[in-house]
Order: structure tokens, then sequence, then C-alpha cells
């Protein structure tokens, strides 16, 4: 029987070497998984930071962008109004030499529908509402006035200053007096 106990013995001393070698084996799998993992998580951080980084400077240059664009949008305006303002000083410089009022009248007249015909190219819409229903998303009422046969409630009468919208946007209200 001790050949038997010692090939049990034997068995068990197999047995238990193949456990330890599997035990072995998980931990290394375990270890490089683990090893792995900390590689992949190192490698997301240093794209997360990087991703963080261009959005940061996507931003700020974005902002800059925008400041410069706000610098710079009247220049296209005022590019536009250049002439006018040539115009203006031809006709002041005239004026002193001319005593004719009727063609500095006419002369001035040209150079407002000039500088109405840039700016209308830009977006700028004159707001003159006379005779039409009284609306506050365009006129501010500054007088109200009794209402006749021929101006019902609620019409304006009379436009004291005319108001202007640029790109359906309004610039300035136009203040009416409204019958009422």
């Amino acid at each position: 029987m001790s050949e038997k106990i010692q090939k049990e013995e034997q068995v068990e001393e197999k047995v238990e070497e193949q456990k330890e070698e599997t035990q072995k084996q998980e931990e290394e799998t375990v270890e490089s998984k683990l090893a792995k993992t900390e590689e992949l998580v190192a490698e997301l951080q240093d794209r997360l930071l990087r991703q963080m980084a261009e959005f940061d400077n996507y931003r700020k240059r974005t902002v800059k962008e925008k400041g410069d664009l706000i610098r710079t949008a009247g220049a296209d305006v005022v590019t536009d109004i250049l002439p006018v303002i040539d115009d203006l000083e031809r006709a002041i410089a005239n004026s002193e030499k001319s005593d004719d009022y009727n063609a500095l009248k006419e002369g001035l007249g040209l150079i407002y529908n000039k500088l109405m015909h840039a700016l209308e190219q830009k977006g700028l819409e004159k707001i003159s509402p006379k005779n039409e229903p009284f609306n506050t998303d365009l006129h501010e009422a500054i007088a109200t006035l009794p209402a006749t046969e021929d101006t019902p409630s609620g019409t304006v009468i009379d436009c004291a200053i005319d108001g202007y919208r640029m790109n359906e946007k309004v610039l300035r209200y136009a203040k009416v007096a409204v019958a009422q």
C-alpha cells in the first residue's frame, strides 16, 4: 500500500503543481490585462487632454475672429459712404463760391439720395408710417390726436421722426402721433 500512497502523493503533488502553474498563468493574465488597461487609460487621458487643448485653442481663435469681425464690420459701410463725404466736401466748397441756392439745394438732394442708396444697399430701410395702422413693433407713440372721418382710430396721423430698421431689426422706432 505504500506504493499506492506514494502514487497518490505524487498525483497530489502534480495536481498541486498544476494548480500553482494555473494560478501563476492567471496572475500573469490578470497582470497583463491590468498593464493593457493602464496603457489604455494613459492613452485615453492623453487624447482627452489633447482634445481639451484643441477645443480651448478653437474657442480662443473664434473669440479673436469674432472680435476682429466686430472691429472691422463698419469698414465696408464707411467705404461705401466715402464718396458721399467727398460730394459733401465739394458742395461745401462750391457753396462758398456760388450764390445759387437752388443749385445748392439740388446738389444736397442728390447727395442725400446717394447716401440713402448706399445705406439701402447695406440693408437699411426707412420706416415712414404716415396713414398706416399703428404698430408697436415699429412705432413709438409720442402724441395722440382725436380721430376724424379720414383717419380712423389707431392710424398714424403724423410722423415726427422717421424710424429705421436694418435686416428686419429695428434700429430706431418711428416717433408718431396716433389717432384715438
